[in-house]
């Protein structure tokens, strides 16, 4: 991760932006005479799809007796 003041990257925005693009560095924006630091640049992510929900009904077969519990498996996970 690279800082870089304002003025400097008014200067070079093309050449910071092409480093983005190609190499995936990251820069941190710095502003005034104290370097207070403002905002980044990062390389674009593609947002992953959002899943679409019902897509496997009429696929998946879930039995009547699946969320009830059995004496045997208590035992196993629990002990008593």
């Amino acid at each position: 991760m690279q800082t870089i003041q304002v003025g400097q990257l008014k200067s070079e925005f093309s050449s910071v932006l092409e480093r983005v693009h190609k190499d995936g560095e990251t820069f941190v924006i710095e502003f005034g005479k104290k370097h207070k630091k403002i905002a980044m640049i990062v390389p674009y992510q593609e947002q992953p799809k959002k899943r679409v929900f019902g897509q496997l009904k009429g696929k998946l077969n879930i039995p009547d007796d699946f969320d009830e519990e059995s004496v045997e498996n208590n035992k196993i996970f629990y002990g008593s």
